[in-house]
């Protein structure tokens, strides 16, 4: 092997090695994006099925703005996480009367996740 053939060698290695270490980067950058979402999800299904056990009387119209999470005692629970339920009464599900209970989760990330249910009196 001459000594040019030696010197383009090392040049494309070395380019395909800084390509394969940044798309490295950028995946491991992102790596924690699922888990961001599963913890929203498992937050937002918490509070809906909280809500959702509550008698139907005992769900009047109501916004709350976002708060921090919290769990059924009022302790903080995930950092950095917040939480927003609504409460609509004036639902209708093929006629009839039914409450829709929207519970909206933005993560530390930003990105937000909103999640509905509904309830009829039975």
């Amino acid at each position: 092997m001459t000594l040019v053939e030696l010197v383009i060698t090392i040049v494309v290695i070395g380019i395909a090695a800084a390509a394969m270490f940044s798309a490295m980067a950028s995946i491991t950058g992102r790596s924690a994006d699922p888990m961001l979402r599963q913890q929203s999800l498992a937050l937002a299904e918490a509070y809906l099925e909280a809500i959702s056990a509550r008698a139907y009387a005992d769900l009047p119209a109501a916004a709350q703005a976002a708060q921090a999470a919290q769990d059924i005692n009022g302790n903080a629970i995930l950092p950095g996480y917040q939480v927003a339920v609504g409460v609509d009464t004036t639902v209708t599900l093929d006629g009839t009367p039914a409450t829709r209970i929207r519970v909206t989760v933005s993560d530390p990330g930003g990105q937000t996740l909103s999640l509905d249910g509904f309830r009829t009196n039975y």
